[in-house]
């Protein structure tokens, strides 16, 4: 009886970590492929990225640095190892989008239907999810 009982213990934990690793990579996918898109839009000056920033006020160079930084990021989230910069990635897309968010809210530049404010905000979701499913392996601290 113990060994049944044992026995489905383990496969109910092991559905538990396979279904969350498949939401962890669906998720971390979808904002990776999200970020880098948005990264190279931003250092082709693509899809009006050039009035956006001058309508926060922000200098165009502003654009380089940020696609850089986006598409680095995003490299990083979806290879292997490197926890510590996988948290810092995180952070930073946190940091990043929330930062967006604020400054279109500041800018009274909301797009329409509040797009300039609800996309950011979305990513930064995603991120949070991201981080919150990953697995052991990528966290820095084993539990």
């Amino acid at each position: 009886m113990s060994k049944i009982i044992h026995a489905e213990i383990t496969a109910k934990l092991e559905t538990q970590s396979r279904g969350n690793l498949i939401a962890y990579w669906s998720v971390t996918i979808l904002l990776a492929v999200a970020i880098v898109l948005s990264g190279i839009g931003q250092l082709m000056q693509y899809g009006g990225n050039i009035e956006l920033v001058k309508n926060l006020g922000y200098p165009l160079y502003v654009l380089t640095i940020l696609g850089i930084w986006k598409v680095l990021g995003a490299i990083a989230l979806v290879v292997p190892g490197f926890p510590r910069l996988k948290e810092w990635v995180h952070a930073g897309i946190f940091f990043l989008m929330t930062g967006a968010a604020l400054s279109h809210a500041f800018a009274n530049d909301y797009g329409d239907y509040g797009f300039h404010i609800i996309l950011p905000l979305s990513y930064a979701a995603l991120n949070i999810a991201s981080w919150a499913l990953r697995p052991k392996s990528r966290k820095l601290y084993h539990q």
